[in-house]
């Protein structure tokens, strides 16, 4: 079995991909707050963990925001890709046209 040779990314990927991720973070954090405000009428807990934070509460924003991060990971990931082959023509490294 061969071994495959490391490719190492590109600074406009590396520049690209944090400058979608660090927009995308604030932005997912501001929206499942407000979401959450407008669902509940209260503030997320800040520390779910915390004594005084019921399992319910806590176990329903580790899923809210936990979707709404993922979700957030993604657009940045495929937007920071869409730029990226805008820019250069090409796909990032390793991303493969097609693949599953």
């Amino acid at each position: 079995m061969a071994r495959r040779k490391k490719q190492k990314a590109p600074l406009t990927w590396k520049l690209l991909g944090t400058g979608m991720a660090v927009p995308a973070g604030i932005a997912v954090r501001k929206l499942s707050d407000t979401a959450w405000y407008a669902v509940r009428g209260t503030q997320p807990p800040k520390n779910p963990a915390a004594p005084g934070v019921g399992w319910g509460e806590a176990l329903a924003w580790a899923a809210v925001s936990g979707v709404a991060v993922a979700a957030g990971r993604l657009v940045a990931a495929r937007g920071a890709a869409a730029a990226y082959q805008s820019l250069t023509g090409k796909l990032p490294p390793g991303l493969n046209e097609g693949s599953p």
